[in-house]
């Protein structure tokens, strides 16, 4: 039932025709989607593959619980965030870094979709909760 949506397009489930945003929610969501989609491209470039290949080795291994993998996620989060300049928020680093994670992990292995988008929902609600709700009602 929930989407990955990493473009800024529109995004919602539909009641009766209309779009589960009201119009002011859904333009304060498109703005800041497009500033993350542009922290995240200058991420994605810096993002090393041996660190997403160890995140796909970690989804790959069945033996894991989501949790097991959820916390090694945020290991791996933390250390990308200290790499970041120090101007920009932590929470915003680590939400773009997260996001960005996701899209080469998916990229890298499409058959773990599944898998890395809930983890990455269930960490981004672990972490990062507060954070975008403040964030969206700024």
């Amino acid at each position: 039932d929930d989407e990955l949506q990493t473009d800024g397009n529109r995004s919602g489930h539909f009641r009766n025709g209309e779009l589960g945003l009201s119009p002011t929610n859904e333009d304060v969501i498109r703005i800041i989607a497009a500033q993350l989609a542009e922290i995240g491209d200058q991420f994605n470039k810096e993002i090393q593959g041996r660190v997403v290949n160890d995140l796909v080795q970690h989804f790959l291994n069945e033996n894991l619980s989501t949790e097991e993998i959820t916390l090694h996620m945020s290991r791996v989060v933390r250390e990308l965030t200290r790499s970041i300049p120090s101007d920009m928020e932590q929470e915003k680093a680590m939400l773009v870094l997260a996001m960005v994670l996701t899209k080469k992990i998916v990229n890298t292995v499409p058959s773990l979709l599944h898998r890395v988008f809930n983890t990455t929902l269930n960490y981004m609600n672990q972490q990062l909760h507060n954070y975008i709700v403040e964030m969206v009602s700024a």
